[in-house]
């Protein structure tokens, strides 16, 4: 993965955690709303979607994807600061990065998004997005946590 093609991940890696805790959903459901092409533009766009505000852009993604409010509130009830969606975004960046098979990270980003590790990492009160990002990786590829 070339220097560019890892910003433009992490950047729309930021703003899929971005809009989900904006619409309190899933990350996995605004993975699917916007569905593989969208995120290709998605990633297309990045190096001049960095000039706008991730507000500004997460409104557009939102109005023209039709992402609905859930109610999937990660944040309201955390008792200690939480990770930035900046920093979960270089997280699943990275889990990309180091998962992902040579021209399938798109492939790769939507089934990170979409499965158990996802939701477990956004659980704030727990200290799981605190662990090594290889026991994330391997917790991931395994199905489960590990013990």
């Amino acid at each position: 993965m070339t220097a560019k093609e890892r910003n433009d991940y992490f950047y729309v890696c930021a703003l899929i955690e971005y809009i989900a805790r904006e619409t309190l959903n899933h990350r996995g459901d605004i993975v699917k709303a916007i569905g593989e092409e969208g995120i290709k533009k998605l990633l297309h766009d990045a190096e001049m979607d960095h000039c706008l505000s991730f507000e500004q852009v997460s409104d557009e993604v939102i109005s023209y994807y039709k992402i609905k409010k859930g109610n999937f509130d990660t944040i309201s009830n955390c008792k200690y600061s939480i990770p930035s969606f900046l920093d979960i975004g270089k997280l699943y960046s990275i889990m990309i990065e180091d998962c992902a098979k040579q021209g399938e990270e798109v492939q790769e980003l939507i089934n990170i998004f979409s499965s158990f590790i996802s939701d477990k990492i956004s659980e704030f009160n727990t200290d799981l997005y605190y662990q090594n990002p290889d026991y994330l990786e391997w917790s991931y590829r395994d199905g489960k946590l590990l013990d």
